[in-house]
């Protein structure tokens, strides 16, 4: 599974993409600001990254050009400046394509299949937790030679954690996860729920609490 990492303010968009994503084995990750998206891009793994222009705390021109040296993925532009100078300045930072709102669902998928043609991302990225194995790519976790359900929210918690592995992940970081998910259900116990129903159904210990600042697991690669 091929996982999206959107730079975009507009909410009706994010929700959009989200569902065309999930929709299309893809999985998504967003961020409203600039400063939202450095920290997405430090401590998640990722494909490719659409990326806005006009943004609440930054130019997308800018931070790309002082970023792209961070960045060894396919980057498309996804903004309304469709100024031919706007775009000649997108391709001319690097980015592989250049999209111009508002846009297709099906030309979007489209060109991000033909954008990905140039990640150099070949192996798989598989990861052992005792004896439950997660498929990264693919979105799917198995145990004892079985695929074990989750939800997509308890699938993006412990993608979360296991990118992360061998660090903590804080619960203010996971509970906004969460709260993009499904804002209307959140409280201060939503979390431990969450990390309860995983435990139990991977059937692991490694998962582990972090008393005051949030959780962690260990993990090998294969």
């Amino acid at each position: 599974m091929k996982t999206i990492v959107l730079i975009e303010d507009n909410e009706d968009i994010i929700k959009g993409l989200d569902y065309l994503f999930m929709q299309n084995d893809m999985l998504m990750f967003s961020a409203k600001t600039i400063e939202e998206a450095k920290k997405i891009l430090t401590v998640k793994e990722y494909d490719l990254i659409l990326l806005d222009v006009t943004l609440p705390d930054e130019d997308g021109f800018t931070f790309y050009q002082e970023w792209k040296d961070n960045i060894h993925v396919p980057v498309i532009f996804l903004t309304a400046r469709d100024l031919e100078d706007d775009i000649v300045r997108g391709f001319e930072l690097g980015a592989v394509d250049y999209i111009v709102k508002p846009f297709l669902n099906r030309e979007l998928l489209f060109r991000i299949s033909n954008a990905l043609k140039y990640s150099n991302k070949e192996k798989e990225r598989i990861v052992s937790l005792e004896d439950v194995t997660i498929y990264l790519d693919r979105m799917k976790v198995v145990k004892h030679q079985k695929e074990i359900v989750l939800t997509a929210l308890e699938y993006k918690i412990l993608f979360l954690l296991v990118e992360n592995r061998g660090r903590i992940v804080s619960r203010d970081t996971l509970m906004k996860l969460i709260w993009e998910e499904n804002e209307r259900f959140v409280n201060d116990n939503t979390l431990t729920v969450y990390i309860k129903r995983i435990r139990e159904k991977l059937n692991i210990h490694c998962i582990k609490t972090i008393k005051g600042l949030g959780y962690k697991v260990d993990a090998y690669e294969k």
